[in-house]
């Protein structure tokens, strides 16, 4: 299997002496930039160039044939999505103020510290990868079209809002920068996760796990490994999950559950790719893809100091929030079908025909816990089911309570209604003539759903239907 190397796109160095190019693709690699190609004539770079895309090119100023500054000035023209940092041997301001009027991303000394070069190098690799990602959404963002539908076939949608969270996947899947995924439990937040696995087209595997629940001490233990006699009972070493998942993604679940401590080594993670395993003073390199999920507003534990700033920013490099289920009711149908054909194999039963009403009836109901929700309603109706159809009782009674349910009783404080916004009061007959037309109108014109909805039998709305008129 070829081991997947970081970044995606190589990090050209050009310099005419080759101990350079040695010494310092040495050091690039130890700080965890694996994917590297050396040049020593700078008459070969245009050529490299165009039958190579890279993700930065680092540029020494000094060379015979073409000096660095004309080299610096055709890549600029011909390539300006390539951020390309200088290096000389000497200390010279006004050379450095030249390169970057010319378009150079950074300038360096060769004397300079190995940690600022390796640092400078990185930000120029996030600052082309920022670059590729804008140009690739200009891209989706004109184009109505999925390059990779098959990558989204375990999500079941034909939404337009699910469908530009998808282009935008596709724009932003090949990246190495972490994504955020949130939503409201149960609208699928993994199965998106996996989307992004699959469209980073990685060789290793998508691990995840829940961190709910778990403390510090044993998150470190599980993201980061250990070695043996790290702690009492650590008996053998253990590699932990972020090694699991080298040249994959690690998914990690309910993020705002985490710890103030675990979120420095987080973010530690996050910046440098860098960790420690329990017990080890020595710092592991990591190319593994990084994607989260949490169905809690991360601003607002940030600004509670629940969640540090730093890392929140840090997170949300790419953004992807899932709309709940109730703002895509014309998923109901679609889904309807996909999981009575799953719960058919599974309960090992012939998938029943049922009633046309039966999506209208669901779309009256607001599920809490969205798609998750769905899928056990029908599971458990299909359970129940004997007949040729499939029946409606089975959903009408837990709609009636699950929606009716749980409501509050009243009490004798006062609390606001939705008459509150009105500067009349409707009397209590034209209260009722609205409330029965929108009944009438979640129901699609449904009399019997429109009656279940306002707690009456259908006999009882349609003889106030005929006293209206």
């Amino acid at each position: 299997m070829t081991k997947n190397l970081y970044p995606l796109l190589p990090v050209l160095l050009v310099d005419d002496e080759n101990a350079w190019l040695h010494s310092f693709g040495l050091t690039l690699r130890s700080a965890g930039i694996t994917n590297i190609i050396t040049c020593n004539d700078s008459r070969q770079v245009m050529a490299i160039l165009q039958e190579q895309e890279v993700s930065v090119l680092v540029l020494d100023l000094t060379m015979p044939h073409l000096a660095g500054d004309e080299l610096l000035a055709q890549v600029v023209k011909d390539f300006p999505e390539v951020p390309v940092i200088i290096i000389t041997g000497l200390d010279q301001v006004e050379t450095a103020v030249s390169c970057m009027k010319l378009g150079a991303y950074d300038f360096f000394t060769k004397v300079a510290e190995q940690n600022r070069l390796t640092t400078g190098v990185r930000r120029a690799i996030e600052m082309g990868m920022l670059r590729r990602e804008n140009s690739s959404l200009k891209e989706h963002f004109f184009s109505d079209t999925l390059k990779n539908p098959e990558a989204f076939s375990a999500i079941v949608t034909h939404n337009t809002s699910m469908h530009s969270l998808f282009q935008y996947i596709e724009a932003i899947a090949k990246t190495c920068e972490p994504v955020l995924i949130t939503g409201e439990t149960g609208v699928g937040k993994e199965l998106i996760a996996q989307a992004v696995h699959r469209l980073s087209q990685k060789s290793g595997e998508f691990v995840a796990i829940n961190i709910a629940g778990l403390d510090d001490t044993m998150l470190s233990d599980t993201l980061f490994g250990h070695r043996k006699g790290a702690f009492t009972g650590a008996d053998l070493s253990r590699k932990g999950l972020i090694a699991a998942a080298t040249n994959g993604s690690l998914f990690l679940d309910e993020i705002g559950d985490l710890g103030q401590g675990a979120q420095i080594k987080l973010l530690r993670l996050l910046q440098e790719r860098e960790y420690y395993p329990l017990g080890s003073d020595v710092a592991r390199s990591t190319n593994v893809r990084m994607i989260f999920a949490t169905h809690q507003d991360l601003g607002s534990l940030q600004e509670s100091g629940k969640f540090r700033r730093d890392l929140f920013f840090r997170l949300r490099t790419h953004h992807i929030h899932i709309p709940p289920l109730r703002e895509r009711l014309d998923d109901l149908p679609l889904l309807l079908d996909h999981f009575l054909e799953d719960a058919s194999k599974k309960l090992l039963k012939k998938k029943p025909a049922y009633p046309s009403e039966l999506p209208i009836l669901l779309a009256t109901y607001h599920y809490p816990g969205n798609v998750r929700e769905l899928q056990s309603m029908v599971f458990d109706a299909l359970s129940k089911h004997k007949s040729h159809t499939l029946s409606m009782d089975t959903f009408k009674a837990y709609i009636h309570e699950f929606a009716h349910g749980n409501e509050p009783a009243p009490t004798a404080q006062p609390f606001e209604t939705a008459f509150a916004v009105l500067d009349r009061l409707p009397t209590l007959k034209e209260s009722g003539r609205l409330l029965v037309q929108e009944a009438l109108n979640r129901a699609q014109g449904n009399q019997a759903i429109a009656a279940q909805m306002l707690g009456v039998t259908r006999q009882a709305l349609n003889w106030r239907l005929k006293q209206e008129g």
